[in-house]
Formats: structure tokens, C-alpha cells, sequence
């Protein structure tokens, strides 16, 4: 019983690795669009906040998976 405790960390690190790279590569890819509509002018400062918070919560609640688990 004790060794599959300590065996946890190492099962789950795959997973939680795997959200994280999601989170990241979800949250740079919006924000490059964001900025790339701000660079030729369709996207407004306000639309560029909004997109960020709306980054950041989708990313913990993606991350909340891994309570979860």
C-alpha cells in the first residue's frame, strides 16, 4: 500500500505534463491571434483583455482535471 503511494507522483506526471502543455499552447496560440488582429486593426485592447482573461480561466479550469483524477 505504501509503495503504490509513493508510485503516485510518477503515474499522474505524464497527465499533469500533458495539461500543462495544452494550457500553454492553448493560452500563446489565442494571444498571437489576438495580436495578430491588433497588428492590421480588427481587433480593439478591450477585445485583446477579454481574450485574455477568458485564456486564463479556460486554462485553470482545464487544469481543475487534474483534482480529478
Amino acid at each position: 500500500m505504501n509503495l503504490l503511494r509513493l508510485l503516485m507522483p510518477f503515474i499522474f506526471r505524464k497527465f499533469t505534463r500533458n495539461i500543462v502543455l495544452q494550457n500553454i499552447v492553448f493560452a500563446l496560440g489565442i494571444k498571437l491571434a489576438v495580436m495578430a488582429l491588433g497588428a492590421v486593426g480588427i481587433a480593439t485592447m478591450w477585445m485583446a483583455i477579454f481574450a485574455d482573461v477568458g485564456v486564463a480561466i479556460l486554462a485553470i479550469l482545464n487544469a481543475t482535471r487534474i483534482l480529478k483524477v
